[in-house]
């Protein structure tokens, strides 16, 4: 009877959790804003895009999932008035990975450009975990993704950039609508007042 129950309890745990998955994101930041910064609650800011960018309807796209990680640190956009613009960066790259989810080559070596877009998907399609990170020899290997968003705070009153970020995930998953934006979030977590270096932010999403 002990057995059964632990094995019962053991299978409602692997189903709670079954529901989500967790989006680790490495962020680094850096900031030029004066040390102990306050919050920038209701500044308002623009999105700036390079000449590369200026018709390029995926930049649209890649600002409304942007905005929401903006407003959570207080920034609202105003296109009209405003003393602050935002530049974003997206590259995403498909990789084969093992049966852990490693990289068996890295086409990656070159770091995307903050306002580059690199190959963008807009799919709303998904790959299960256990497609490149099942216990399984992994043969044939699996896709996997490495993004990567990057954000520019610039102050438009003197042209400098006041806040710099960026964030890189590696995952299975290709439904980029939905990771995207935990993703900015993350690259934002600890605004104005980053801690210098690296760190993993975790943030947890359904499959």
């Amino acid at each position: 009877m002990k057995r059964l129950l632990a094995t019962l309890s053991l299978l409602l745990l692997l189903t709670g959790c079954s529901g989500m998955r967790v989006i680790d994101s490495h962020v680094l930041a850096i900031s030029t804003l004066p040390a102990n910064a306050p919050p920038m609650t209701g500044v308002h800011y623009r999105f700036e895009r390079l000449p590369s960018q200026a018709q390029q309807t995926s930049a649209e796209h890649l600002e409304v999932l942007a905005q929401a990680a903006l407003a959570q640190v207080g920034l609202t956009r105003d296109d009209a008035a405003t003393s602050y613009s935002v530049l974003l960066g997206l590259g995403v790259q498909p990789y084969l990975g093992d049966a852990g989810g490693y990289p068996l080559s890295q086409p990656w070596r070159g770091v995307a450009r903050p306002g580059g877009y690199g190959s963008i998907m807009w799919g709303s399609g998904m790959r299960g975990p256990g497609m490149g990170f099942g216990m399984s020899m992994g043969f044939p290997p699996s896709t996997s993704y490495r993004y990567e968003v990057s954000l520019l705070l610039r102050d438009l009153r003197n042209g400098q950039v006041v806040y710099e970020t960026r964030a890189v995930h590696f995952g299975p998953w290709s439904d980029t609508r939905n990771i995207l934006p935990v993703m900015f979030q993350a690259a934002l977590t600890d605004f104005p007042n980053p801690p210098v270096g690296g760190r993993k932010i975790n943030i947890e999403i359904p499959y």
